[in-house]
């Protein structure tokens, strides 16, 4: 979980998720909706890590293909890290999430994580429905915690892309709190849920998306799935204070984290910002063969 949360970005690892088909309707105008209503969007959005180890400068880099129809959405995702000691531990992650679209929200259906990162190179794939959830680890995690997540606890949650990406993507009603959570995420061992609070707005600038931004700062509960004695603390792991995330309000409806900034107790701070984000609609094979249609 810490290193999704760190370098996929924004904590990744990010509404609370209902199981059923009763999420709050959204506004008729907002992203989800519009895809529900029919009409398909990809999101492309890329994050760039930096810290500083002593003078040697430490990158990393995650980025997001989401594709969203009006039944169903994809998410395929690549983590590089380098030389974040602790925080970020030479990283190489392939990551994919599927799921059910809904006009205020995303639900996972399923979830992969690759890791090569030389050592046990784990691959998992988590598998959910509204009654429960199956997972399988290669190799085989030792324990799945003390206490381990329980099926009625894990089916309220999201895998850590589709967590994130709802987050940004679902409509906040007239009058919430921009910042919304808490934050459901089960990553097929772990359990978190993350806690925003909203402390007002900030300037931002990045290379993706410039302007006033919604700060919110962000502790987490380790509900789950954790060593014994690892629960009930409540900051990210290898952090002082709270992990401060900044959300771009964008005209489409979208909170998106454009810049997260944590103070490590190894590395200092490490700062991830915005490099790519756009929405473009996206082409279908239904709607390439309606195009040629009238030739």
């Amino acid at each position: 979980m810490k290193r999704l949360l760190l370098a996929a970005a924004a904590t990744i690892a990010l509404a609370g998720f209902s199981t059923a088909d009763t999420a709050p309707a959204a506004p008729k105008g907002s992203l989800l909706a519009k895809v529900k209503a029919g009409e398909p969007m990809r999101m492309i959005y890329e994050l760039d890590a930096r810290a500083m180890i002593l003078i040697i400068p430490a990158t990393g880099r995650a980025s997001f293909d989401v594709e969203m129809k009006p039944s169903t959405y994809t998410i395929k995702s690549k983590v590089r890290t380098t030389g974040l000691a602790d925080v970020f531990v030479n990283y190489n992650m392939e990551l994919a999430a599927s799921g059910h679209v809904r006009a205020g929200e995303l639900k996972t259906s399923g979830y992969v994580s690759q890791n090569r990162d030389g050592k046990k190179n784990r691959r998992v794939e988590l598998a959910m429905k509204n009654d429960g959830f199956t997972m399988t680890a290669t190799p085989k995690f030792g324990n799945l915690g003390d206490p381990a997540a329980t099926q009625e606890q894990a089916i309220l949650a999201n895998d850590p892309l589709t967590a994130i990406i709802t987050f940004a993507l679902e409509p906040r009603p007239k009058g919430a709190d921009p910042c919304g959570g808490p934050i459901r995420v089960f990553d097929g061992r772990q359990l978190t849920y993350l806690h925003l609070k909203n402390v007002g707005t900030a300037n931002v600038k990045s290379p993706a998306w410039s302007g006033k931004a919604i700060e919110c700062h962000v502790t987490m509960d380790k509900v789950a799935g954790y060593k014994a004695g690892e629960a009930n603390n409540d900051t990210l792991t290898g952090i002082s204070g709270p992990l401060r995330m900044y959300l771009a309000p964008l005209e489409n409806g979208s909170h998106v984290p454009v810049r997260i900034v944590a103070d490590t107790d190894k590395v200092g701070k490490v700062t991830l910002q915005a490099r790519t984000l756009r929405f473009e609609p996206l082409q279908t094979a239904s709607a390439q063969t309606g195009a040629g249609g009238g030739r």
